[in-house]
């Protein structure tokens, strides 16, 4: 089995949209959904090694839905706007009401932590550690979030204004950062998130032999720049690149101070861009 003869960069353009107000309180209470597909998965268990398709459906910004082959759905830092209106309006529209089976937020950030948007049976804020439920195992990975800004936009330069040190060790727990491994299907996925760009050194270890990167990419260098992007493509050797976290217009607003990915992404070797927000993803085998 193997998958990283070829180094391919996908594009997923994001068209589901839903309008309705922000929301920040648990909405559980209110769902129609239930977990009779989790309690199924218990009961007849899976192997996530083995070989099948997994759909991977991009919801904008760095939210991710993951269909493992037995159809376990795991969404990956759903997005809202600032609650406190200190950032702006980064997203015009709200996030919209995905179900899935297991809800994932790398970091305690407003543009990715909208878990109570989703209609999740079980959700997990920064998760740490091992979960396998069925098909799918997840893993994640404790580390901390970029606490210097390398581009135009200096949000770095907040820490002062509140009060707080951004850089480890004595940040706040907004500024960690918590990777997650999504291993289905025979592929290893990992949803970066904002982490920063040399993680700790067993971090690095476990992330080895990705099949699916997961990076934060915009031209305006915002969390990652060119060469950080290069170094992590580098050293984990993924058969495929997703970067995530640009500005897309039609989701994310100006406001955000992200730029588009365009540049990056022309200047890759070897990519594949998608009309829609789906692609299957299978390992080779031989």
């Amino acid at each position: 089995m193997n998958m990283r003869p070829l180094i391919r960069f996908v594009t997923l353009s994001s068209v589901i949209l839903c309008s309705t107000a922000v929301i920040a309180d648990s909405l559980g209470w209110k769902l129609q959904e239930n977990n009779n597909r989790l309690i199924e998965a218990q009961r007849q268990g899976g192997d996530h090694t083995a070989v099948a398709p997994v759909k991977v459906t991009y919801l904008g910004h760095m939210a991710f839905l993951i269909t493992s082959p037995k159809g376990l759905k795991v969404v990956i830092d759903p997005w809202r706007n600032d609650p406190s209106g200190a950032w702006g309006l980064w997203f015009p529209q709200a996030f919209p009401p995905v179900v899935a089976d297991v809800v994932l937020s790398t970091h305690a950030h407003f543009d990715h932590d909208a878990i109570s948007r989703t209609h999740g049976v079980t959700v997990h804020e920064r998760l740490t550690g091992e979960l396998i439920i069925g098909d799918v195992k997840i893993t994640g990975l404790a580390d901390k979030h970029v606490c210097s800004a390398k581009g135009w936009y200096e949000w770095s330069e907040s820490a002062a204004e509140f009060g707080q040190n951004f850089c480890p060790p004595e940040n706040f727990l907004h500024m960690d950062n918590f990777i997650q491994v999504i291993e289905t299907g025979g592929l290893k996925i990992v949803h970066w998130g904002d982490n920063r760009p040399q993680p700790a050194e067993h971090v690095k270890a476990a992330l080895a032999d990705v099949d699916v990167l997961i990076l934060p990419v915009d031209d305006s260098a915002h969390l990652l720049d060119a060469e950080d992007i290069a170094d992590a493509i580098d050293r984990y050797a993924p058969s495929v690149v997703i970067p995530s976290h640009y500005r897309m217009p039609g989701l994310s607003s100006v406001l955000t101070t992200l730029a588009t990915a365009e540049k990056w992404v022309a200047a890759q070797p070897d990519v594949t861009k998608l009309d829609g927000p789906e692609i299957m993803l299978e390992r080779e085998t031989r």
